[in-house]
């Protein structure tokens, strides 16, 4: 194989020293990823097996390659042992994602995420010692489930049994300053920010009123932020 260190007259090394991201796998989620990291001004460097996904990538990336990530090789020529941040996004083949993975805690980087299709797949990930594993079919579908069965507009859980909540205001908290209304005691949530209509994003104060047409941004335990979203 060709040497690859100096892809579009670019040394990797290089890139890899300018807080870049590597993402092997560019499928659906790989790409979305890539493309979402490169829109917020952080260089790519996106690795996949398949010519056609590369090509359809190619000018949209930092560097888009097609190469075999399962080989060390490979990786060591493209200067991935340099990155401190890797992304294994391969999901339709485990034993590239379970090979790939393990190369790169081999070479000691720093933080690896790496996706896993199913609870089995994240256990062996985890096994390896990847310690950002994620399931993105699973999270969207808890995610998704908790939209449709609520009046939540947006809804993230963080750990376990903690939630942000993107809910409309209603009429328990409209018209009175929140530090009247007693939202934390009675229902054990806290609004921690609201939108008014055509305006920005705020923190909200004790002295904040909430007002029909408003949304507000609920945090609290899973199950108290979900039944306070739905409050009329």
């Amino acid at each position: 194989m060709a040497k690859l260190p100096f892809l579009g007259g670019r040394d990797l090394s290089r890139i890899a020293e300018a807080d870049s991201v590597a993402v092997i796998g560019l499928g659906r989620f790989g790409r979305a990823l890539a493309l979402e990291l490169m829109s917020k001004g952080t260089e790519v460097l996106g690795i996949d097996s398949r010519e056609d996904i590369v090509q359809s990538l190619n000018g949209q990336l930092t560097h888009v390659v097609t190469a075999d990530a399962t080989s060390e090789e490979v990786l060591r020529q493209l200067a991935v042992p340099s990155f401190d941040r890797v992304v294994v996004a391969i999901g339709s083949d485990l034993e590239a994602s379970i090979l790939a993975t393990s190369l790169l805690l081999r070479f000691g980087i720093q933080h690896v995420w790496a996706k896993a299709v199913s609870d089995a797949h994240g256990t062996i990930l985890e096994q390896l010692g990847v310690t950002h594993v994620v399931y993105p079919e699973k999270e969207m579908g808890k995610r998704v489930a908790h939209l449709v069965r609520g009046a939540m507009q947006d809804y993230i859980e963080i750990g376990d049994d903690f939630a942000l909540v993107k809910a409309a205001a209603n009429q328990t908290v409209s018209g009175i300053p929140l530090g009247d209304a007693g939202i934390r005691s009675r229902y054990g949530v806290t609004i921690t920010a609201v939108k008014k209509p055509r305006s920005d994003w705020t923190y909200t104060t004790a002295e904040t009123i909430i007002e029909a047409g408003d949304v507000m941004l609920i945090a609290g335990p899973t199950r108290k932020a979900e039944a306070f979203s739905q409050l009329v």
